[in-house]
């Protein structure tokens, strides 16, 4: 079954959709869609330096978001606003990968694939990478779950219950470095963080719990995934642009869908 190449991008991309939806959801709870982004840019120079070094592209990948999240995580607070602070690394890490990239001689390599993803290039060997990595941001969130929800609702609150705040964001830091890794075969590091952000903002109209936006968001995903791959196939467009484009449209129906759900409401 897996020799198909359709049957290895669905795989692939619910995979990701997994992983990535309830680490969306606090993502857009705690407002660092920037920083998912600085975390996703950083990783095309983790690509530049595992090519350089032969070493494998998940791996490499993973250090590189991994130094940028816990950076920007050191780094704030000491007199820069966060919105700069991401800004200026998040631009110069993805120029330096380039850069670095246009320095690899005698190693052929599809930038846009890194950029924009080639899920339909996935082989069996990426989709286990990418379903382990699945699996382990899923753990992670499963068993940090409440403490999770309480430093994000209030840090004093967090404390008082024996909660370390900073090491819950550690924990999302760890988490959003995997999703980048495994994430850069299926839409690329432009589109990482709207995987990571649009399916949560869309399940958010439809969730009355923070459990059912994490369900939702991950239902949506895998929508989107499969729906993306059907209209790239039909409609011969890039694969990783058509998920995220189906997600932004699903966002827009749920959105149209609870601002009518608060209009009826109020009367």
């Amino acid at each position: 079954m897996l020799d198909d190449f359709l049957v290895r991008a669905t795989l692939a991309g619910m995979g990701v959709a997994l992983a990535a939806a309830p680490l969306g959801c606090f993502v857009v709870w705690r407002r660092m869609a920037y920083f998912g982004d600085a975390t996703a840019h950083a990783a095309i120079l983790g690509v530049a330096l595992s090519l350089a070094l032969s070493m494998s592209v998940f791996a490499g990948a993973l250090i590189v978001s991994l130094l940028m999240a816990l950076t920007v995580s050191f780094l704030s607070g000491r007199g820069y606003a966060m919105d700069t602070l991401l800004g200026v690394l998040a631009h110069s890490a993805l120029a330096f990968g380039l850069v670095a990239v246009s320095f690899l001689s005698g190693i052929r390599i599809d930038l846009m694939a890194y950029l924009f993803g080639d899920i339909l290039a996935v082989s069996r060997t990426d989709l286990a990478v990418i379903w382990s990595g699945a699996l382990l941001v899923v753990i992670l969130m499963s068993w940090r779950w409440s403490a999770l929800l309480t430093s994000t609702l209030n840090a004093d609150l967090a404390y008082a219950s024996g909660i370390d705040p900073k090491r819950e964001q550690l924990v999302l830091t760890l988490s959003l470095a995997i999703v980048v890794a495994v994430a850069i075969k299926v839409v690329g590091v432009l589109l990482i963080a709207a995987l990571l952000i649009i399916p949560a903002a869309a399940a958010r109209p439809l969730s009355s719990t923070p459990e059912r936006m994490a369900f939702a968001a991950a239902a949506i995903g895998c929508i989107a995934t499969f729906s993306g791959l059907r209209a790239a196939w039909l409609l011969d467009t890039p694969a990783g642009p058509s998920i995220v484009c189906i997600a932004a449209l699903i966002f827009a129906i749920t959105s149209i869908l609870g601002v009518k759900n608060r209009l009826s409401t109020k009367r």
